[in-house]
């Protein structure tokens, strides 16, 4: 996959939603397409919901390679571990260590100061912990020598399984009931604010256009595994 250069990650995000809705953002057409059209020069500022559900992007495509893997496992299929393996430290990385450390140091004590969602925010808490236990699992039996044992390769299967049924529904209920109702529990300058604490923190963790590097990673797990093209997975007529 050819590296992507958006002229600033703010340039991009502002039209994230858009490419989202799409359901391949991170695919190299659609980034291509979505740079050219912010040439301009002009910034777009986006949202901390907004940058928060572009991340959950990440996390639904990883799911898609869970499920592939999973699919394997459960048909006594080749699986290398390489693949399952990278993708279980990008959301380790990516998606516990920062992406929902924003939630729980941002957001979940914003929720429980105001008495909104406290108790959607409490099951989130606890979805995060259960997740950082079921990674950790996948990460110790994502090896060459634990898939080739019948017990190890059954509980790596489970970890996985439990992992892509519980942040489906986690994911969404964020998307659709908690992340609209930030701003309204918070000033608008704090909204604002709290969108530039959130780039200045993924710059840190991972550098200039941090995001599109993971995207980058994440698909050339999916050419491992022979899932990236877009296209094999539309119905036939």
């Amino acid at each position: 996959m050819s590296t992507i250069n958006p002229t600033t990650r703010r340039d991009f995000l502002g039209k994230g939603g858009a490419i989202l809705a799409a359901s391949a953002f991170g695919h190299a057409g659609l980034f291509a397409a979505e740079s050219k059209n912010n040439q301009s020069g002009k910034k777009e500022e986006v949202s901390p919901p907004e940058d928060l559900m572009r991340e959950h992007g990440v996390l639904k495509w990883i799911l898609l390679i869970y499920d592939e893997a999973l699919r394997r496992m459960d048909a006594s299929q080749d699986l290398p571990p390489e693949p399952l393996a990278a993708s279980a430290k990008i959301i380790r990385e990516f998606v516990e260590d920062y992406h929902e450390k924003l939630e729980e140091d941002f957001l979940f004590p914003r929720f429980r100061k105001a008495a909104q969602h406290v108790d959607l925010v409490e099951v989130l808490l606890q979805q995060h912990q259960a997740g950082r236990r079921l990674t950790d699992i996948t990460m110790r039996l994502s090896t060459g020598q634990a898939l080739k044992n019948a017990d190890d390769r059954r509980k790596l299967a489970d970890s996985v399984r439990q992992f892509i049924r519980m942040y489906s529904p986690h994911e969404a209920r964020e998307d659709t009931v908690l992340f609209p109702a930030f701003h309204g529990i918070v000033s608008a300058h704090e909204f604002d604010s709290l969108g530039e604490d959130f780039e200045k923190k993924e710059d840190e963790l991972f550098g200039d256009d941090g995001f599109f590097k993971i995207v980058d990673r994440v698909a050339e797990i999916e050419k491992k595994l022979g899932i990236y093209d877009l296209a094999q997975f539309t119905p036939k007529a």
